[in-house]
């Protein structure tokens, strides 16, 4: 072929190869669904979370509960209502009395200013019934839309009552119970990492020798054993810690059992293959030298293969317990215990001040261990 027709073939191959890559990324951004556009204009409704989440919830104070209590029958005549006060706290509504199913105003006068109103019926059972949330103005003043619903109803005589509580801060700045969750939580995520990790080690390190092909040698037996050993570390290694954990956690019910299990099978795949290539690796001069006074395998390995390794062992062990630290985080979400569980728990009731304590706590933690593992190689390598 000539040269012409060489750079008109290599021409056609590049923009056939342009025209292939530009395809993969259009059919990309369609089937993930990219709109920019959507993420500009959801910024202001996610204004609120976004603030509760950069907002944690640290600390907290001692509340003293007020509660505002009036006698209102459902339906009229079947008691008889309040007389609500004409002075102090208290709250009034719109009629004395309702029939199922009507809405009613309620204001209240002279409460805490600035401060959020649980509005609620107390029914003849003796129930608590959730109406809904006030929050007062700057004058400790608010109106609400309040439903009667039928339960309320009047019962043997005993009519509803219908309360307001408010919270008013006392005492002193304490740490908020969102705080000492998230630090127990934590705790169980960094000893889930360290055991798994250790038990991890534990297995992987006698795996490696046989997956190192210097150190089964060339023989018919050393080469199964070693084949056997790859095969089942890849395979090991292509399940995700996320699926393992699922698996255990359907298998053994949520909690940081399954998350340490799953860990631990992943530390075993990831740390037999590393230390199996730093068996590969090391200077076959030792080797040689110890083979030469006739000594046994195991006295090679002992004597010439363990001491050059120990630093990349070391080196490889603390550095997937800061990866498992990482991963724990994650394994929560499904269902594998730890400050991941109780994030997840609080992003699906909607608790984002809670939420941020944990994603803060994490961000920390994670730096820490980044930091430490990092000055801790510094001084085995």
């Amino acid at each position: 072929m000539n040269p012409k027709d060489l750079n008109l073939r290599r021409s056609v191959i590049t923009f056939i190869s342009i025209l292939l890559a530009i395809a993969a990324y259009v059919i990309g951004f369609r089937v993930t669904q990219i709109d920019p556009i959507k993420l500009l204009t959801s910024l202001p409704n996610s204004k609120q979370i976004l603030g509760d989440l950069i907002s944690p919830d640290v600390t907290t104070r001692k509340t003293q509960d007020t509660t505002l209590d009036l006698i209102f029958p459902v339906p009229c005549g079947s008691a008889e209502p309040s007389q609500p006060p004409t002075s102090g706290p208290r709250i009034t509504t719109s009629v004395p009395c309702a029939n199922p199913r009507d809405m009613i105003t309620v204001r209240g006068s002279n409460m805490a200013p600035n401060n959020t109103v649980k509005l609620q019926w107390l029914l003849p059972s003796g129930n608590d019934l959730f109406s809904v949330l006030a929050k007062t103005d700057a004058n400790g003043e608010f109106i609400a839309q309040v439903e009667v619903r039928p339960i309320n109803a009047t019962t043997d005589g005993v009519p509803s009552h219908l309360q307001t509580i408010t919270s008013v801060p006392v005492g002193k700045i304490i740490p908020s119970q969102a705080l000492k969750d998230v630090i127990n939580a934590l705790m169980v995520t960094i000893f889930m990492a360290l055991l798994a990790t250790t038990a991890g080690t534990i297995v992987a390190g006698p795996i490696s020798f046989l997956a190192a092909r210097n150190i089964m040698g060339q023989t018919i037996l050393g080469k199964t054993v070693y084949t056997i050993t790859r095969t089942i570390l890849n395979f090991t290694r292509s399940f995700d810690s996320l699926v393992l954990a699922t698996i255990f956690a359907l298998w053994l019910t949520f909690g940081p059992f399954a998350g340490v299990l799953a860990l631990t099978i992943a530390t075993i795949a990831s740390l037999g293959k590393l230390f199996s290539e730093a068996v590969e690796n090391i200077d076959p001069g030792p080797l040689e030298a110890v083979q030469a006074t006739g000594a046994n395998s195991a006295q090679v390995v002992l004597y010439a293969v363990i001491p050059q390794i120990i630093p990349d062992f070391i080196s490889y062990i603390i550095y997937h317990w800061d990866i498992n630290v990482r991963i724990s985080t994650i394994l929560g979400f499904v269902g594998g215990g730890g400050i991941g569980y109780y994030l997840s728990q609080r992003i699906n009731v909607l608790e984002y001040r809670k939420a941020g304590t944990a994603i803060w706590a994490i961000v920390a933690v994670v730096w820490a261990m980044d930091f430490l593992s990092a000055e801790i190689r510094k001084k085995v390598t």
